[in-house]
């Protein structure tokens, strides 16, 4: 799936994958601890030579791949970055817990992230992490599970962990701290904001989003009812789907904003 949507995302951006100078993956479903995720793809789409690691920041993978790619693009280290968030979580998931088996999803999304004259990019971001409370919201090694897991299988302690309604509370103060955090950064009002792209949790957790921050619902994307919880895929999904949905235009400013297992949070406002 990684594969499919980087060569995607190269084509969108006529770009070689011998152009590459950085291949990341949010990924916390590799098919091997190593190789890495990227490494494989970097052999897959023909950019053998190019540095390729990955990077475990659980649903707040992407985000965290995106500001690791900027700090590459401001200091000229790099020019072209292709980061993937890819996952593979009905391998990871206890079919027989019906709080989590059913909010899961597999997918793939991908972008190329470079510098462009006269374009903002990333205006600002927020990101952090509570160890702490790390057991709410838990994954052990499952060693690349090659087929999920159903009845009558024995029940495997090896599959998602959830707190359900404690993740809730704290997944939706956690996002709108962290975007307000962003905002006042940027120099931006909620009124500036053309679209939300937030995780894509549930339906609950975006309405209620949204509601604290006092955003128009009819703003904050949303196509978690098409996939389920993709962990890092979620947000490359939905903002590649966005574009087109809610007919975005060049200038317009974007929120993107995450929360995951850690516990992890980011946010970003970039420029469409």
């Amino acid at each position: 799936m990684g594969v499919a949507a980087a060569k995607q995302a190269l084509a969108h951006a006529r770009t070689k994958a011998t152009d590459l100078d950085l291949i990341l993956t949010a990924t916390v479903t590799p098919d091997s601890m190593f190789p890495s995720s990227s490494c494989r793809i970097s052999a897959e789409i023909g950019a053998t030579g190019c540095p390729a690691f990955d990077l475990q920041a659980a649903c707040s993978g992407f985000l965290y791949g995106l500001i690791v790619a900027d700090q590459f693009l401001k200091t000229g280290a790099a020019k072209n970055i292709l980061l993937v968030g890819t996952e593979r979580l009905s391998s990871v998931v206890d079919w027989r817990d019906r709080n989590t088996c059913v909010l899961f999803g597999d997918g793939a999304g991908a972008v190329v992230v470079r510098n462009e004259p006269g374009r903002k990019g990333i205006m600002a971001f927020d990101w952090g992490a509570d160890g702490s409370s790390a057991d709410l919201l838990h994954l052990k090694n499952p060693m690349a599970r090659s087929k999920a897991i159903a009845p009558p299988a024995e029940i495997q302690s090896d599959c998602i962990v959830m707190a359900g309604k404690e993740i809730f509370k704290q997944a939706v103060t956690a996002m709108a701290d962290s975007s307000r955090r962003t905002m006042e950064k940027a120099g931006v009002k909620l009124e500036d904001i053309a679209c939300v792209i937030s995780h894509q949790a549930n339906i609950r957790i975006i309405d209620a989003l949204v509601e604290k921050l006092k955003f128009p619902r009819e703003r904050c994307f949303a196509n978690v009812q098409r996939y389920g919880n993709m962990s890092a895929a979620c947000i490359p999904v939905a903002l590649h789907e966005a574009g087109t949905e809610m007919k975005l235009k060049k200038g317009d400013k974007i929120l993107l904003v995450a929360f995951g297992g850690g516990l992890t949070w980011a946010s970003a406002i970039l420029e469409w």
